[in-house]
């Protein structure tokens, strides 16, 4: 008879004659087709109840580590194919991580946000009002494209704040950017050629290689993306930034704005996206008409996200489809399920709704204001001043610093990170890796979250280093 001691304090009597037992099968002590006690014999021989052997046959009968033979008994199963795998120790000191995701003393082109500058209170509350006021609608699945409220949130504030009229069934909410990339891809077909721009935020071109895209680039000069370059590519669908282009700074003027319109119509089935991740921040002037808003003939996808001016951590972004692709999504696409969460939609529709989102947007832009006086009188006050020059730009929460040395981009990088300075240049984000006129030893600030009091320091450390 099979004797165990069953002595956990912490555990089950069944749990530990069911680990006891499996253990015995998995080893070979009990071979294969071996009859076991009958559950009242174990019961007496162990000191224990008969529910209890019932509760653990029970469990290996399930997990198919033994059988019964009704008026017969019960049997081991045949585990024969069962492969001992070996356990090995995870060893930490062989995972690389990447350099975007190490911790550096001074990260100069980082996009973090200030913790500081959220509105946990207000945010907080508006929690609090969702659990309360749509407790029936939380825990029912949303709509394919996204809570209707949020959607007419959004549409109230495009218009408002971009001179966009949208129909909120036009807009479609993703979990992040990159969904809504992979998305696109299967609204306009993975047999059309994407073109991004180059340089340009090297995400778009990997989301769109590894989703088996046909995707290329395409050069830019001072008023953005080249169209000839467009049509020497053969491009079907054009994914650019005209508001303040990632990484270098620029806006794209209405002449061009028009001159790619003018491409997109010329030939059916032609498409932009028009990405304006970071619209919000203009920090003087009126806000710059979108693509989206000039255009007459459907051929503008617009694309935001909520992560540059709310946080990063809130997964919360959105597409505004021509009405010819948003029926075709709606006909094809609406078993996908929305990848946000009910309680972020409802949460975010009051905020916006209530007039806190526009405070929020308000209150930012005077800050990245200041935040930006900051940085420059820091650099006017440090020896990097007669070093470098600062290329301008009224949009976005970056500038370019233009470096006065001799020294190669990855030279300098390298040297900037073994003093635990990072930062990142312009020519990394060439798709071809081959730097033109104007794009060596042009690096990115990025001074939304930079800690201002230690930045002489900082910019006369690179001074020593160029």
């Amino acid at each position: 008879m099979l004797t165990y001691n069953l002595e956990e304090k912490n555990k089950p009597l069944y749990e530990q004659l069911y680990s006891c037992i499996k253990e015995d099968i998995i080893n070979g002590i009990l071979e294969s087709n071996e009859q076991l006690p009958s559950k009242r014999s174990f019961a007496r021989h162990l000191g224990v109840s008969t529910i209890t052997v019932e509760n653990a046959y029970d469990q290996l009968i399930s997990e198919g580590y033994m059988y019964a033979i009704e008026k017969k008994g019960y049997y081991v199963a045949d585990i024969s194919l069962i492969h001992k795998i070996k356990k090995t120790k995870i060893k930490r000191d062989d995972i690389i991580l990447p350099s975007a995701f190490l911790n550096y003393r001074y990260d100069l082109s980082g996009n973090q946000v200030n913790t500081n500058t959220f509105p946990f209170s207000i945010w907080a509350k508006l929690m609090r009002e969702t659990i309360s006021d749509e407790s029936d609608k939380l825990m029912k699945k949303s709509f394919c494209s996204g809570v209707e409220s949020l959607r007419e949130a959004i549409a109230l504030h495009l218009a408002s704040f971009r001179g966009m009229s949208v129909d909120p069934n036009q807009i479609i909410i993703g979990a992040g950017t990159e969904y809504l990339y992979s998305m696109l891809l299967l609204i306009l077909g993975k047999d059309k050629r994407y073109c991004v721009e180059n340089p340009g935020y090297k995400k778009i071109l990997d989301i769109y290689k590894m989703n088996g895209a046909d995707c290329s680039y395409v050069d830019m000069d001072e008023d953005g993306i080249i169209v000839k370059g467009l049509i020497d590519n053969n491009a079907d669908v054009a994914h650019i930034s005209p508001t303040h282009h990632f990484p270098t700074g620029i806006t794209m003027p209405v002449s061009r704005r028009y001159e790619l319109l003018a491409w997109a119509n010329a030939v059916s089935g032609r498409y932009i996206i028009e990405d304006d991740y970071d619209s919000e921040f203009r920090l003087n002037g009126k806000p710059i008409p979108t693509l989206y808003s000039i255009d007459a003939c459907g051929k503008v996808i617009y694309v935001n996200t909520f992560s540059k001016s709310l946080a990063p951590t809130i997964r919360v972004s959105y597409m505004v489809l021509p009405v010819e692709l948003a029926n075709l999504y709606y006909e094809r696409f609406s078993f996908y399920s929305c990848t946000v969460s009910n309680f972020e939609q409802y949460t975010l529709a009051k905020f916006i709704k209530l007039g806190y989102f526009e405070k929020h947007i308000n209150r930012m832009r005077l800050y990245y204001i200041r935040q930006r006086a900051k940085v420059m009188e820091a650099l006017k006050k440090s020896s990097l001043n007669n070093s470098c020059k600062v290329i301008e730009n009224n949009s976005g929460l970056h500038f370019v610093l233009e470096f006065d040395t001799q020294l190669e981009d990855e030279v300098l990088k390298a040297s900037l990170i073994e003093n635990d300075i990072y930062i990142s240049a312009i020519s990394e984000y060439l798709h071809d890796g081959k730097k033109k006129t104007g794009e060596s030893h042009r690096f990115i600030i990025n001074y939304s979250n930079l800690d201002t009091d230690k930045l002489i320091e900082v910019f006369n450390l690179i001074d020593s280093l160029l």
